[in-house]
């Protein structure tokens, strides 16, 4: 099984959540998101995956949120929040981690256990 993991090495979450997949045997790609920002179309495509609104990615206590003026109760479109993701990376929700066409948060790192099939488990 492959999975794809958007993942932050200085993050604990995304260390643990890297660790867990290679523990059940993933073949994992890691994605250095902050080096290599997803493109708006990737960014959609995640979402997708994830089954959520952008708004639902944004890590509003980063302080470049601060710094931007970002609350989560700003009403701003999918297409606004998707430029702010793509401009400033750092705002990104981590890890994600894709597998076929699901997606799944890593906070916990446990969340990804359901995309893994059940003999991996």
């Amino acid at each position: 099984m492959k999975a794809v993991i958007y993942h932050n090495p200085r993050c604990s979450k995304s260390r643990a959540t890297l660790a867990l997949l290679q523990a059940h045997g993933a073949r994992v790609e890691t994605v250095d998101y902050l080096a290599q920002p997803p493109s708006i179309a990737t960014l959609r495509h995640l979402l997708d995956a994830l089954a959520l609104p952008a708004s639902r990615i944004v890590r509003f206590g980063e302080a470049r949120a601060a710094e931007l003026g970002l609350r989560s109760d700003d009403v701003r479109s999918d297409e606004e929040w998707l430029q702010l993701l793509h401009a400033h990376p750092i705002l990104i929700e981590r890890p994600i981690v894709v597998v076929g066409a699901r997606a799944v948060i890593g906070r916990p790192p446990e969340n990804v256990l359901a995309l893994l099939p059940a003999a991996s488990r």
